[in-house]
Order: C-alpha cells, then structure tokens, then sequence
C-alpha cells in the first residue's frame, strides 16, 4: 500500500486515453450519487457527486504523483476536491483519497444556455465501457441524475478539450442510452 494520495475518479478520470496517473485500480466510492450540474466557472454542464445515502458509484482510484495535486487541480478548476477515504473500496484502498466536487451553492441545473457536451459524455462512456464493460456503462447511466438536461451535439466540431475518437459501437451504445432516457439532443 502507498502513502501517496489518490483521486477517486467518477466522469471522465475513468477514461485513461484523459490522463497519465499511475496505478489505476477500480474502485467503489459508497453514499454518493452523481448528477450534471453547471457552475459559473464553466460555460457547459459537468458531472458531480453529492451525497446519497443509497448510491454507491463506480470508478477509478489513481496515485497523485509527489502528491502533488496542482495538476490535477488546474484540470479540475471549477470543483473543490474533498476526502472521501474512508468511503472508497478497493482491492488495495489508498490511506487518503479524495473527490473532486462542485461546491454546495455553486452549481444549477443545466440549460439550453449551459448544456451537456456529448463530446464529454461520450468520453465518460468510453472510459467506463473499457473499464468495466457494458455492465459499468449501465451502471453510469443508472446511477447519475439530471438527464433532462439538454445535451449538445457536438461531435462534428468536439468542444470538450479531451475529447476522444468512438468506435461506431460506442456511439451507437451512447446513442441507445440517451434514446431509452428520452434525452434531448440537439
């Protein structure tokens, strides 16, 4: 077991091809839910996680080098990071884990004029469909609230910096999801 801090990640983080930190293992962070919601420090929509009794996300755990956290920090600008360690499972928990956040009082709902870029969750899918197969998709899918939220299409002209090219049997996998959700696309 290492002494140096890990992050747990829950959105993109699970998508290794958006970062190089190094000993990746699944991971389970319990009593938290994630949600979309926009924060005055982006212009889009972005996952989060809130406390919920009842949920418990899948996800990566991965070393922060020198425990230095500025880079990833400068990543994850508009969230506050917040020890979760003692609800992480995993095959070998890190001593100190911590969760990056939108602060209470700092986020929305997304809307028209701050949606949801497809171009970001389809980089979370393909991140948790090379993890953790089409179980860990389902598992995104049913365990993240705010899906009325309206999502831009912007896969021609990707405006999520970390985008990632999809296979037609992922997008055609995003794609069912967002249908059997009734999502609005545009």
């Amino acid at each position: 077991m290492t002494s140096l801090p890990h992050f747990f990640g829950y959105g993109s983080l699970v998508n290794e091809r958006t970062h190089s930190y190094p000993q990746v293992q699944n991971a389970t962070l319990q009593g938290w839910r994630r949600v979309w919601q926009h924060t005055k420090h982006r212009p889009v929509a972005y996952l989060t996680v809130m406390p919920c009794a009842n949920t418990t996300l899948h996800g990566i755990v991965a070393q922060v080098p020198n425990a230095d956290w500025a880079a990833l920090d400068k990543r994850e600008a508009a969230y506050l990071r917040k020890d979760v360690s003692p609800h992480i499972i995993a095959d070998t928990p890190p001593p100190e884990t911590a969760v990056y956040t939108i602060p209470d009082g700092q986020h929305t709902n997304p809307t028209a004029k701050h949606p949801i870029l497809l171009s970001y969750l389809d980089v979370v899918v393909q991140g948790y469909l090379n993890r953790f197969g089409a179980h860990g998709v389902n598992h995104f899918f049913e365990t993240t609230d705010g899906w009325s939220a309206p999502i831009l299409d912007d896969r021609a002209a990707a405006r999520y910096p970390r985008a990632q090219d999809l296979s037609s049997k992922e997008t055609a996998l995003v794609d069912g999801w967002l249908s059997r959700l009734s999502a609005q696309v545009k």
